[in-house]
């Protein structure tokens, strides 16, 4: 029977973490897994704890939103160390990426009996960074700063706080003149943001990027132009079901390998924890972490 290490993020989704364990555990533990759990005071310590776990030999789950699935399932990329995901964070965007369900009963299921099947992961190089590794979306540009301002809500969550985030970034952004190199290809680009997808979804279940797939190998570039302001709040609204890829302001590349500047230090982050500025690198690891899903 499989053996758990459950790395707990005690503040995510509003301390709901624990308690999102909890019935979860019961059912493991009822069906005859073995099951540890650690709290983790830093995303670094749960990285940690990540590391210990797997060279143990030890399935680990990350509890609580894409901050903790990214931190930890880049800490355990190209080690063979197998990741289950037990979401319950404010975004949860990488397992609804992964469809799994938010039944503990279907969860438990899919721990227990599922086959691990290899995902890939990004990784991460800027001065700041030098490398990092995660696994659903690098974004640079004004979704940055509304990411930065949704995990800094008290009052709101969810949706709602991105929503909220992404309407007070709008009005103080200015467009910014881009260079992004796609597998050693230039494009100029001035405009709102450029996102790297490995994940279809961002900032809590926007449709960032619809043809993105978390196992083929490359990155979908999302790049969205200059516009109207009124003309932006209409491409946020299209988030939500992917409408925003026909508009011509909008355009979306794939390769394997990306570098975007800019022409000021402009904002970047990444599986909603890691702050910096461009420029960065971002190259797509090919199946490089197993997941149970």
């Amino acid at each position: 029977m499989r053996q758990f290490t459950a790395v707990v993020n005690p503040t995510a989704g509003g301390s709901t973490g624990a308690a999102t364990l909890l019935h979860l555990a019961r059912l493991l533990r009822a069906a005859g897994a073995e099951l540890e759990t650690e709290y983790s005071h830093s995303l670094v310590h749960a990285q940690d704890i990540a590391r210990s776990a797997g060279e143990r030999g030890r399935i680990v789950l990350a509890v609580g939103g894409d901050g903790i699935a990214g931190g930890i399932g880049g800490a355990l990329s190209g080690t063979g160390t197998v990741l289950g995901l037990v979401p319950a964070g404010r975004g949860n965007d990488f397992a609804r990426a992964l469809h799994l369900p938010a039944d503990p009963e279907a969860l438990a299921d899919i721990l227990l009996h599922a086959e691990p099947r290899p995902v890939d992961t990004i990784e991460v190089e800027s001065a700041v960074h030098p490398r990092t590794v995660v696994l659903g979306s690098v974004y640079a540009g004004v979704d940055a700063v509304a990411n930065k301002h949704a995990n800094n809500a008290r009052l709101l969550r969810g949706a709602a706080s991105y929503y909220a985030g992404g309407l007070r970034a709008v009005t103080t952004w200015r467009a910014a003149d881009y260079r992004v190199t796609v597998d050693g290809e230039e494009h100029a680009h001035r405009g709102y943001t450029v996102v790297a997808a490995n994940s279809p979804y961002y900032g809590s279940g926007r449709l960032i990027a619809p043809g993105a797939q978390v196992d083929d190998g490359l990155l979908d570039v999302v790049m969205i132009r200059e516009a109207p302001r009124h003309l932006f709040f209409a491409l946020m609204n299209e988030l939500r079901t992917g409408a925003h890829v026909r508009r011509p302001e909008v355009r979306v590349l794939r390769g394997k390998e990306l570098r975007i500047e800019a022409d000021r230090p402009v904002p970047y982050g990444a599986d909603g924890e890691v702050e910096a500025t461009l420029p960065v690198t971002l190259r797509v690891r090919p199946g490089d972490l197993p997941v149970l899903y």
